[in-house]
């Protein structure tokens, strides 16, 4: 018998007996590998999550890789023994926003694997298997469980929509300015200027693709095609901007604190920049980061730091918000 991580109310969890749920019509059980930690893991357990977007008791984890291990009623018997991913959000499939492909927009309400519905901090997670997204056979499944994040920055590199030859820049250099990073290059810029805090980030970027490197105390250009912010702050979403030439695009990913002090409106207008922003992943998206991750253009695997086992989640989330620049993606098997 395996185990789950099961959190009771913020700041309280249990590791328990796991017993898998057998897939019903539609659904497939997935064999989880690994799952990862993030920032909105840490909300979950300290209990700051915004309301309406947690669910208590909860198991966690919402980013994952597998291999499928039994299907229900109707669903492709071919999919058992393959390695898979999955999107989390449960959308309904049947309102407007879901037809125009805006899943994470549903408008019958938020569900989402890991906050609202058991997560893959489990020896397995039983799912509806439209979900799933299937990877080579001979792929890395450890790196693969890096890909929901990476999702939501394929949802950003598709809107930002560079085009070979622009000048490109990222703004953050945690986990998903990295993976921004890798989607800008596999574009051909002219340029991709990496813009971060830490000076110990230039290598990695570099390794990803960076054609240059700036901490946001140096004095910066102003003359980019296209900015993504990943750094999730009012100041990383200011410095995005000012990077921008006039009519540049800025795709905001990050999520800053209530209260936040914004863009200028003047500023957007007078320069008439295109805004866009990013809220979890869509199935476009997915589907563009296991192609780029099957082709090799995608490389999660630097970016993971820690590999701990379930009973050391209380280490796992101590490690993601310990702010010691020697953690990157720290990851789970059950």
């Amino acid at each position: 018998m395996s185990t789950a991580v099961v959190v009771e109310a913020p700041g309280s969890h249990r590791l328990v007996p796991h017993e898998p749920r057998e897939p019903g019509p539609g659904e497939a059980l997935v064999t989880v590998h690994a799952v990862g930690i993030c920032g909105s893991d840490r909300e979950v357990y300290q209990g700051n999550r915004p309301e309406g977007y947690v669910r208590y008791p909860l198991t966690p984890g919402h980013e994952w890789s597998g291999t499928v291990s039994a299907v229900g009623a109707g669903v492709p018997g071919s999919l058992v023994g393959r390695r898979v991913v999955g999107e989390g959000f449960r959308n309904c499939q049947v309102c407007d926003r879901c037809h125009a492909g805006e899943t994470t927009l549903c408008t019958a309400g938020y569900e989402e694997t890991g906050f609202t519905q058991p997560g893959a901090m489990a020896g397995t997670l039983t799912l509806p298997a439209r979900l799933l997204h299937v990877l080579r056979d001979d792929c890395d499944l450890t790196a693969a469980a890096l890909l929901e994040p990476a999702a939501c920055i394929a949802a950003a590199a598709l809107k930002a929509n560079a085009r070979p030859g622009e000048r490109v820049a990222v703004v953050g250099t945690g986990t998903l300015g990295m993976f921004a990073v890798q989607f800008l290059a596999a574009g051909s810029p002219a340029q991709l200027l990496v813009v971060g805090t830490r000076d110990d980030r230039e290598a990695l970027s570099r390794r990803f693709g960076a054609t240059g490197f700036r901490t946001k105390d140096q004095e910066l250009p102003g003359d980019f095609d296209v900015v993504i912010e990943t750094a999730g702050s009012a100041d990383a979403a200011r410095t995005a901007a000012a990077l921008l030439r006039r009519g540049g695009r800025l795709v905001l990913t990050g999520i800053p604190a209530p209260g936040a002090q914004g863009l200028d409106p003047t500023d957007l207008v007078v320069r008439q920049l295109e805004v866009h922003t990013v809220f979890g992943a869509p199935p476009d998206a997915w589907a563009h980061t296991v192609r780029m991750f099957g082709a090799g253009l995608l490389d999660p695997s630097p970016l993971v730091t820690h590999e701990l086992s379930l009973a050391e989640f209380p280490q796992a989330i101590e490690l993601v918000g310990s702010g010691d620049p020697k953690v990157g993606k720290v990851l789970l098997h059950p």
